[in-house]
């Protein structure tokens, strides 16, 4: 399987050239139900055009983006409703982070740009007391439990491609997003680094070759002063 599978994955990336659809957004629902009851203020680290960032507005009274690319940074000023409580900042997100603390942390498809345990810490920082981190990232096949949702993710994405294309004359147009490269670590690795940083984190295997990680900055009642977090 692992000698046949980059050719059938060669044969997949050209049907997905002429049948898009945007495997990221099919997990901006999923991020919808992690949202805490009372969400103020969230930021979308990677936020490329801004799509999840709109959709977290409909729900969230501030939301920040930032992506390194002042060009995909424009675009997504340019589709945004200027009336929309959603702003766009372009820098590094392990330096430049737009003020917070934040309810919810969004990071999809971007933190494997990033050096993993350093975003990691990043982001707990600057997570409000009950607030939660939501990370959707991608990993490199290793194990055989990888190559099997691999190889099952195969016809599940030939069928949402027809699904999403069903109809249209001219393809979906699929979100701009900067250059990407492969992720270096595993799914193990990803988790004992999580496990390491965030203790609690919640990851699981998911379809079309993504990952999810859920963290949640819990908080208590400290007899001395209000809340303080645990970790």
């Amino acid at each position: 399987m692992t000698t046949l599978l980059p050719r059938i994955m060669r044969a997949l990336e050209h049907f997905h050239a002429t049948h898009p659809w945007d495997h990221n957004a099919h997990y901006h629902r999923w991020i919808l139900r992690q949202l805490p009851r009372r969400s103020t203020k969230a930021l979308d680290v990677g936020s490329g055009s801004g799509d999840l960032a709109r959709l977290l507005a409909s729900r969230v009274g501030a939301v920040h983006g930032i992506d390194v690319d002042s060009t995909i940074a424009d675009r997504a000023r340019d589709l945004t409703d200027p009336a929309a409580p959603v702003t766009f900042a372009v820098g590094d997100a392990l330096k430049e982070v737009p003020p917070g603390p934040y309810d919810l942390i969004t990071c999809v498809a971007t933190i494997h740009h990033m050096p993993f345990s350093d975003a990691l810490t990043c982001f707990r920082q600057h997570l409000a007391p009950g607030g939660t981190l939501a990370v959707v990232g991608v990993y490199r096949p290793q194990s055989r439990s990888d190559y099997l949702i691999d190889a099952v993710a195969i016809p599940a994405n030939v069928a949402m491609a027809w699904i999403k294309n069903k109809g249209r004359k001219a393809p979906r147009p699929v979100s701009m997003t900067a250059p990407t490269r492969p992720a270096t670590m595993t799914f193990a690795d990803i988790v004992r680094a999580a496990h390491q940083k965030l203790p609690g984190a919640r990851l699981h295997r998911r379809l079309f070759w993504r990952y999810t990680l859920v963290w949640h900055r819990h908080k208590m009642i400290d007899s001395k002063g209000p809340y303080v977090t645990t970790e």
